[in-house]
């Protein structure tokens, strides 16, 4: 019998194997791992002076490995989990749904609840592999090289790394559920979700530019999740918008998707 409590692990089990039978998405995950492996590189060559002195470089030309550089990286892999999030999510709830296999969930012992997590766990793993887990990493290997003082200073660091891509990649999965549950053509879904950042983006510059204000930027979600990782990281983005107000928007997006889940997921469908 199946724990109670990892029911909702069956989801996952059999969508991460036939995800993983796309050579395109395997290709794209290799890719996402480009990034981190040079940043480890860096990382060893700035603290190995003798490489250093064989190139005939200065230790203080190059740049530190600071809260910068670990921001730098979080902004460049959230790139990549959008990317990937495009191409994953639309395939996690429409099929069921355009197959009429909701009612077949939902009548065992498997919940709303439980159906949601299990496929957000799907797509949460994935960001995980590309995201946060690759940045402790690399905290990890900048503690170990730079010593115990360094790592006691900087521990708010590794904190930052994961509460800032942790969030983005919920964000990123309600939104990708919610849009595969209400648009069941794969296409249009994974150009949709592109949509809703690429127009929040656009939409906010136009009414910063026309009311000559900076609250427009509270639909660019983009820019909220920045304005978050501003004050994760201790520098300021320039945005106008309070780390406050950024929060703010990203639960209530979050809440929205919820919303609209719950409106899909059930165990029956009226037609009208």
């Amino acid at each position: 019998m199946t724990p109670e409590w990892s029911r909702f692990m069956i989801l996952p089990r059999y969508s991460s194997a036939r995800l993983f039978q796309s050579k395109f998405l395997l290709m794209f995950l290799v890719a996402c791992a480009i990034y981190p492996i040079g940043a480890a590189g860096f990382i060893y060559i700035a603290h190995n002076l003798s490489f250093l002195k064989a190139l005939n470089v200065p230790a203080g030309n190059l740049l530190d490995v600071n809260e910068k550089f670990f921001a730098f990286f979080c902004n460049f892999q959230a790139t990549m989990a959008f990317l990937l999030t495009a191409i994953v999510g639309p395939s996690l709830v429409s099929p069921d749904l355009t197959n009429n296999a909701m009612p077949l969930y939902l009548c065992r012992p498997f919940t709303r609840t439980e159906y949601v997590l299990g496929r957000m766990t799907v797509l949460m793993w994935l960001l995980a592999r590309i995201t946060w887990i690759p940045g402790l990493i690399l905290f990890g290997i900048q503690a170990d090289m730079a010593g115990w003082e360094w790592t006691k200073t900087h521990l708010w660091i590794a904190w930052a790394v994961f509460a800032g891509l942790f969030v983005w990649s919920v964000v990123l999965s309600l939104i990708a559920l919610a849009i595969s549950a209400w648009v069941r053509w794969k296409i249009a879904a994974g150009g949709l979700i592109l949509g809703v950042f690429f127009a929040g983006a656009g939409f906010g510059a136009a009414i910063n530019a026309v009311m000559r204000t900076k609250n427009g930027s509270l639909v660019d979600i983009v820019q909220m999740m920045s304005t978050a990782w501003g004050q994760l990281f201790r520098y300021d983005t320039g945005s106008g918008i309070s780390p406050a107000q950024a929060w703010s928007v990203l639960a209530i997006v979050s809440a929205i998707s919820l919303w609209l889940l719950s409106r899909k997921v059930r165990a029956f469908e009226v037609v009208k």
